[in-house]
């Protein structure tokens, strides 16, 4: 029983061990000028000391909503490829029809112009 986890462990170790040497690589051999705008909290391109109260266009919930309902979607598709050479026809059928569903909402989406901010 051991010896089937056993390569499990060496990856895992190997891993972990190469995760910590490039972070402490790139603590010594990194540069580290310090400034003060450096030291400030960052938070997507927005001014922290900014007003909290302000409003966000619509379109910017939809493009988040959008990518992550297709985000979900396509974690749908990966046992799907996994399992393509030993599936029957009807399994196919149906992820044909699922995959054309998803075509049909990213053509609504397109024709709406939901990704043009302009308008």
């Amino acid at each position: 029983m051991q010896s089937t986890y056993f390569p499990i462990l060496i990856y895992s170790l190997i891993v972990i061990g190469l995760g910590v040497s490039f972070l402490l690589l790139a603590i010594l051999l990194g540069p580290s000028r310090k400034s003060t705008q450096k030291l400030e909290p960052y938070e997507c391109g927005v001014n922290l000391f900014d007003n909290f109260r302000k409003r966000f266009h619509v379109k910017f919930y939809l493009i988040a909503t959008f990518f992550i309902l297709f985000d979900i979607e396509t974690v749908f598709l990966i046992p799907w490829a996994v399992q393509f050479k030993t599936m029957n026809p009807l399994a196919i059928f149906e992820m044909i029809v699922f995959l054309f569903i998803l075509f049909i909402g990213l053509i609504y989406i397109l024709k709406k112009r939901v990704f043009e901010w302009d308008t």
